[in-house]
C-alpha cells in the first residue's frame, strides 16, 4: 500500500492537544513531576580549547570494558562550514574524568563531522561513520546542486579494535550507503545501535538523512528544505560493509525528516525519532517503527507532538531495565532548557522526567553507563548553547514516569 501521511497526521492530534494549545514545556513538565534538578557534570570539551574555536555535535558510547568513549565535531568556527575535525575523548569511570582529547577523523582540509559510533556486542569493536564535504560549501549550496560531487557529502566508516584508544583511517562508503540522486547527507548524528533482540540480532543500524533533488519542471528552486527525507543504514558483518535500509522521502513538505535518533523496544521493534526541519506537520518531530530490523518502516514518518521544544536535533536510549528515554531542548522558544522524557508505550506518549536546567542547550546524545544510570552528553552553556559539551550523570530510578 502506498505510503499516506495524510491519514498519519490526523492521529496524534488528540493526544497532543496540549502542546499544540500553546501550553509551554516548562508548565507541562511541572504538572508531570519533571523537576529542574541539577545533576553530577563534568566538562567534555570547551570551546576555544586545544586549538579549535568551537565543538559541536556530541556522541557518545559505552564500550564492552565500560569505557566511556565521546566524540564531537572540533570546528575553526561556528559555522556548520568551517573545516572541521571528529576528535574523541575516554573516561575509565563513568564520565566523571576525561582523558586528553585525540583527532579520530579529518585532517583540517574539510569539513569532516557527524559521527555516529556504534560498539558490536560480538567482537567489542566500536565502528564509527561520518560524513565530510568541502570546506565553506554550505548545506544550502549541496541542496540545490551547486557542490560538485568531490565538494558534497561523502559517507566515510572507520574501528577501533582497541576500546576506542586508536581508530583505524576512515575508508569511504559513499558508493554503497548513499543513492546517486541525493544531495546532502548526514549519519545521525549521536550513536547507532546494534541490535540485542529479535531475528536480526546483531545487526549494526545507524540512524541518517538525506536530500532529494526537486522534481522534474518544478519551480522551487531556493525552498530545497522540503525535500529532506530519512533513511537509515545497516551492517550484518560488524561494520565492515553498509547499505541502506528503508527509504522515506516523500518531498510533500509536510514532513522534512531530518536529523534522527533510534532505539530498539523491548519487544524487537526499532523506534526512530528525527528533527521535522519545519515542515508544515504539527509540532517539530516525528517517529515511525520498523519490525524488520530496519529495512522497512511499518508506516511513514508522522508527527510526534507530545515532544515539544525548537526545531533541534534529540536523542534516544532503550535503557535495559526501564522507560525509553528521549533527550532534548524543551522550551519551544529557543534551544534551551535540556530535559528528559520518558515513555512507557514505545514513544507513542511521553512524561517530562528531569530537566537538566534552564541554560542554552543544544544537541545531545544518551548512553547507559551502567544498570542504574545514565548518562547525557549535551551542549550547553551561559552565554550560548555551544559554550561546552558537558556530560551528566543520572540515577535510572529518577526517570521513570
Amino acid at each position: 500500500m502506498p505510503f499516506s501521511r495524510r491519514r498519519l497526521i490526523v492521529l496524534p492530534l488528540a493526544a497532543g492537544a496540549l502542546s499544540l494549545a500553546g501550553v509551554s514545556t516548562k508548565a507541562v513538565a511541572a504538572s508531570e513531576g519533571g523537576a529542574t534538578t541539577p545533576a553530577p557534570e563534568t566538562t567534555v570539551f570547551t570551546s576555544g580549547a586545544d586549538g579549535y574555536a568551537v565543538y559541536r555535535i556530541p556522541a557518545v558510547v559505552r564500550t564492552a570494558r565500560g569505557t566511556l568513549v565521546a566524540f564531537a565535531e572540533a570546528r575553526s568556527g561556528s559555522s556548520d562550514s568551517a573545516t572541521t575535525v571528529v576528535v574523541a575523548k575516554r573516561s575509565a569511570d563513568g564520565g566523571r574524568t576525561w582523558a586528553a582529547q585525540a583527532v579520530v577523523a579529518g585532517d583540517g582540509t574539510n569539513t569532516h563531522g557527524n559521527p555516529a559510533p556504534v560498539v558490536d556486542p560480538r567482537t567489542g569493536h566500536i565502528t564509527l561513520l561520518t560524513c565530510t564535504n568541502g570546506a565553506g560549501v554550505t548545506e544550502a549550496e549541496i541542496m540545490s546542486g551547486q557542490a560538485s560531487a568531490a565538494d558534497g557529502r561523502r559517507v566515510w566508516v572507520q574501528h577501533s579494535t582497541d576500546d576506542g584508544q586508536t581508530f583505524s583511517p576512515p575508508r569511504e562508503i559513499t558508493a554503497t550507503t548513499k543513492h546517486p540522486d541525493w544531495r546532502w547527507y548526514a549519519t545521525g548524528p549521536g550513536h547507532a545501535i546494534a541490535l540485542e533482540t529479535g531475528r536480526y540480532r546483531g545487526r549494526l543500524v545507524a540512524p541518517a538523512n538525506h536530500s532529494t533533488a526537486p522534481p522534474a519542471g518544478s519551480t522551487d528552486v531556493g525552498t530545497e528544505a522540503k525535500y529532506y527525507g530519512g533513511h537509515c543504514l545497516l551492517s550484518d558483518d560488524g561494520g565492515a560493509t553498509w547499505r541502506i535500509g528503508f527509504v522515506d522521502d516523500t518531498p510533500d513538505g509536510v514532513v522534512n525528516a531530518n536529523e534522527t535518533a533510534v532505539a530498539q523496544l523491548p519487544d524487537g521493534t526499532l523506534y526512530f525519532n528525527a528533527r521535522d526541519q519545519n515542515g508544515t506537520a504539527p509540532g517539530v518531530r516525528v517517529d515511525a517503527r520498523s519490525r524488520d530490523g530496519g529495512a522497512r518502516l511499518e508506516e511513514p514518518y508522522a508527527p510526534q507532538v507530545g515532544l515539544a521544544g525548537p526545531v533541534v536535533q534529540g536523542s534516544l536510549l532503550q535503557p535495559a531495565a526501564g522507560p525509553l528515554l528521549f533527550a532534548g531542548p524543551a522550551d519551544p522558544d529557543a534551544r534551551a532548557d535540556m530535559a528528559v522524557r520518558a515513555s512507557t508505550d514505545g514513544g507513542r506518549t511521553w512524561t517530562s522526567v528531569h530537566t537538566l536546567s534552564g541554560l542554552p542547550a543544544g544537541y545531545s546524545d544518551l548512553v547507559q553507563t551502567g544498570p542504574d544510570e545514565v548518562g547525557l552528553l549535551y551542549e550547553t552553556g551561559t552565554a550560548t548553547a555551544y559554550d561546552r559539551i558537558a556530560f551528566a550523570r543520572l540515577p535510572l530510578r529518577a526517570l521513570r514516569p
